[in-house]
């Protein structure tokens, strides 16, 4: 499967007069390549996705950060959406280093997730388990997303990341 998303970030920089020039990460959602301008200088993300739903997803949630003009919260840099193809499931992005907040194709744009209190409970223990003192925090970035209607649910230390 791998071998498919590094195929659809291949065609995608060939598209757009760039190339691969490292792997910034990965995960459930996908993996995210380092991009460079083969005319143009400078870095860019791309992020590959592996399904259509959570690129759906964290593409309209990078396009309503856009529209609010939102490219840090308390002070954690958000990367900002450079381009987007549907058919490759890419999103281009920029580089941003910590402290930084990002990945949220397992957000949910508009509505909470519904879960029964004994989940929610296990939820807040497990947060503030990872983030330890930098839970309180972590939340108030949750809350500042909450605000534009995101609501990330699978919040880690990879991705509010404080250093």
């Amino acid at each position: 499967m791998d071998e498919d998303i590094i195929e659809k970030a291949e065609r995608y920089v060939a598209q757009r007069n760039r190339r691969l020039s490292g792997r910034l990460g990965f995960g459930i959602h996908g993996i995210v390549f380092e991009t460079e301008g083969n005319a143009d200088p400078g870095f860019s993300a791309l992020k590959i996705h592996r399904e259509e739903e959570p690129y759906a997803r964290e593409r309209d949630i990078y396009e309503r950060l856009m529209e609010h003009g939102v490219f840090e919260l308390s002070g954690f840099r958000v990367p900002q959406l450079l381009a987007s193809d549907d058919d490759l499931l890419a999103l281009e992005m920029t580089v941003v280093k910590p402290p930084f907040v990002l990945d949220f194709a397992g957000a949910y744009l508009d509505w909470p997730p519904e879960f029964s209190d004994e989940i929610w409970e296990a939820w807040e223990d497990k947060n503030r388990e990872q983030f330890g003192d930098d839970w309180p925090m972590a939340q108030t970035i949750l809350s500042e997303l909450e605000d534009f209607g995101i609501h990330m649910h699978d919040p880690s230390p990879s991705n509010i990341r404080f250093r």
